[in-house]
């Protein structure tokens, strides 16, 4: 008994230390966990890349070859130790488990000559050897790649290239068809005469029975509606009236353009000047070309990669537009570019692809809302304000043909708090076709509903005036609901009503006066334009293509107090009244016209909120109050119908609008107010109609009366 216990126990301690001994060889497993993808390459270039997954945390890599003598079974076993080869191994951490592992030839393609060559290859069979790749924790492998490795020599060819391009006749001057029936390559068809595959000999055979058409082959049969189809023995009895004349020879094997024969092209003499084009410049862009700074280096922006991270030396490509974020962890304030720039840096002359230079023009301004750019960070001691820092680029690159004409750049600054502060940084990049200087229009000729309403100002240059454009603005909300330096751009037929709130204190209230005049020059800041195009396209030395507006003034003797918080009459509230017609359809649109505008200020009394506790005693108290504007779009209709006449507005009974019985359109279609034809068919139509009535009325039996009476009256 006491065996059998011992044995149980020795049992059960055996399988308890194999648990934890298959446990910690698991998690060693999984702590050094090593692949690489794909484990075996065959490379034929002199470049080639992998990928190591896994725990890569002190995991070293190690490069070695093999040699070929050694069969394929019997390879050495893997080691840290690294041997000179003539391959570059190089990694790259695109993830927290995947490892790039790249590997580049360092010697030369080239097939050696005749003289003396060290860097080249003797024979056409460059490269041929067998490496490993060993991913060591330590001097122990982990994983390796095997890579067989065969490349053969770059030859070029000693002539130049030719440019030959295979050039397609034009079917005018020789048909694309020249053998229709030959159908069979390298093979002699039967009864195809113009087969050039068919012996003299093979001819004989069918020489009195060639397939009939066109250079000895017509595939199709004539159709029956030819008028050549039809013979004077069988011809229907719609024959030859409806028949189609057409040579036997239009195959459409020949081409579209056949017309039975083929035309000699005969040069014709020209008494022109031959106009000499004009050398072409370098650096000529063309799309997805990169662009150039006067120093032939590479015009670069922060821009994204394909696995997300960030570039902050990537050229601009000609015409691709490109919009990216850059994420960047604020541990103090920056010192150099990109997020810490001077406008002498971004002043970059940049290649204009015309063979001229272009200098880009920067434009500073200053964010008043962080919130897009900066992540609201944890209230910490100690954090440094990093002023004028670079929060976005933007680039608008001006571009004509193949060149640049402009480039302007709006840099926005603002001061960040650093303290592990997570900064989106934002560039753009956008190309647009023109002059810097020309500004988009809202239609043509008139606007087009969604498009901006154009305003204006008017200038004195050199004794011209000239109409400045500006753009009418209603009000726009920033962080919190407060009101933005700049407001939102209205838009043609949207009636739409904005609005912001605006910090006041107690002690503003005290001063209604000021307060209100104050109110008003923001309001009239908001949208500076005293004029308004007429159309879309107004031309600003043109003073008809635009409008005054009207501006409804307030009653100055108004009362602006109202007691102690309290004060009446503030102009919070703007409106703006746009009248408009159409005045054509131009490929079924309409186009409008702005025929008045006018703009009115609405009062209202601002009380402040005192609550409990008497806290109106304190001046410095603030609250926000909220500031609107608002537009609205109105069209007249045009009545474009015939004035009424004398008789129409005396005897409203012959009305045919009023009436259902209406006498005057009794011969309708014989007057103007009938539309669904011209008057001169619908007038010939009367006429014949008129015709058949006089006609019916003379050989019926009214007529036949009257000749019955004249003839016994001549008896």
């Amino acid at each position: 008994m006491a065996n059998i216990l011992s044995a149980r126990v020795l049992c059960r301690c055996a399988y308890i230390l194999l648990s934890v001994l298959i446990t910690d060889a698991k998690s060693n497993v999984a702590i050094h966990f090593l692949v690489f993808q794909p484990s075996y390459l065959v490379t034929s270039g002199p470049r080639l890349s992998a990928f190591l997954l896994g725990n890569t945390s002190g995991i070293s890599l190690t490069l070695s070859s093999l040699s070929l003598s050694n069969p394929p079974d019997r390879l050495p076993p893997p080691s840290g130790s690294e041997n000179l080869t003539q391959w570059v191994l190089t990694q790259e951490l695109v993830g927290k488990t995947t490892v790039r592992v790249q590997l580049s030839l360092n010697r030369s393609l080239l097939l050696c000559g005749n003289n003396n060559d060290t860097d080249c290859c003797p024979e056409p069979l460059c490269v041929l050897e067998t490496l490993r790749v060993s991913a060591c924790l330590g001097n122990t492998s982990q994983a390796s790649l095997l890579i067989q490795a065969r490349i053969y020599a770059q030859v070029f060819p000693t002539e130049p290239v030719s440019d030959n391009k295979t050039v397609i006749p034009n079917q005018v001057y020789r048909p694309l068809g020249s053998c229709s029936c030959d159908l069979t390559v390298g093979a002699c068809d039967v009864r195809c005469c113009c087969d050039k595959d068919c012996s003299p000999e093979a001819l004989k055979l069918f020489q009195g029975q060639c397939l009939s058409g066109p250079f000895g082959g017509e595939v199709s049969p004539v159709p029956d509606y030819l008028c050549i189809a039809q013979s004077a023995e069988n011809a229907p009895d719609w024959f030859p009236f409806l028949c189609v004349i057409s040579l036997p020879e239009n195959n459409p094997f020949l081409g579209l353009f056949y017309e039975g024969d083929t035309i000699t092209p005969k040069p014709r003499p020209s008494f022109q000047r031959p106009v000499l084009s004009a050398p072409l410049p370098t650096h000529i862009y063309q799309q997805g070309d990169p662009i150039f700074t006067i120093s032939d280096q590479y015009f670069t922006i922060p821009q994204n990669s394909l696995v997300g991270q960030c570039v902050d030396n990537a050229p601009v490509a000609f015409l691709k537009n490109f919009q990216a974020q850059c994420v960047t962890r604020l541990l103090s304030c920056p010192t150099g570019p990109p997020l810490q720039t001077t406008p002498t840096e971004l002043r970059v002359q940049v290649r204009d692809g015309q063979g001229g230079v272009v200098t880009v023009d920067v434009t500073d301004k200053m964010a008043v809302d962080l919130r897009p750019f900066v992540a609201s960070p944890v209230a910490e001691d100690g954090r440094l304000l990093c002023e004028n820092v670079t929060l976005a680029l933007n680039y608008k690159f001006f571009w004509k043909g193949n060149g640049l004409t402009n480039i302007t750049l709006t840099r926005i600054l603002g001061n960040v708090l650093s303290a592990s502060v997570g900064l989106t940084a934002s560039y753009s990049v956008v190309f647009l076709n023109g002059n810097a200087l020309a500004q988009p229009n809202s239609g043509n000729p008139g606007y087009q509903v969604g498009r901006p309403v154009i305003g204006g100002i008017v200038n004195t240059l050199e004794n011209e005036t000239v109409i400045q454009r500006t753009p009418v603005n209603l009000w726009k909300p920033v962080s919190s609901g407060l009101c933005a330096s700049e407001g939102r751009i209205v838009l043609f037929g949207e009636n739409s009503t904005a609005g912001c709130l605006l910090p006041v204190s107690l002690q503003n209230l005290t001063q209604c006066s000021l307060l209100s005049q104050n109110v008003a020059s923001l309001q009239r800041a908001l949208s500076t334009a005293t004029h308004i195009a007429r159309n879309g396209d107004p031309d600003v030395l043109n003073l008809t293509d635009w409008l005054n507006i009207s501006f409804v003034e307030l009653n100055s003797n108004q009362p602006v107090g109202g007691g102690i918080g309290i004060c009446s009459g503030i102009p919070s509230h703007r409106h703006i009244h746009v009248t408009s017609i159409v005045t054509e359809v131009v490929g079924g649109l309409p186009q409008r016209e702005i025929q008045a505008v006018e703009v009115s200020d609405h009062v209202s009394t601002w009380k402040f909120e005192c609550g409990g506790g008497d806290p109106c005693l304190e001046p410095t108290r603030i609250q926000t109050f909220p500031v609107t504007s608002s537009i609205t779009f109105t069209d007249i209709s045009i009545n474009t119908g015939p004035p009424k006449t004398r008789f129409q507005i005396n005897f409203t009974e012959y009305d045919c609008d009023r009436n259902d019985v209406c006498w005057p359109q009794l011969a309708f279609p014989l007057t103007r107010y009938y539309t669904g034809e011209s008057y001169s068919l619908s007038l010939a139509k009367g006429l014949i109609l008129v015709f058949f009535f006089i006609a019916a009325s003379i050989l019926g039996t009214p007529w036949k009366q009257i000749r019955q009476a004249w003839r016994s009256a001549s008896l």
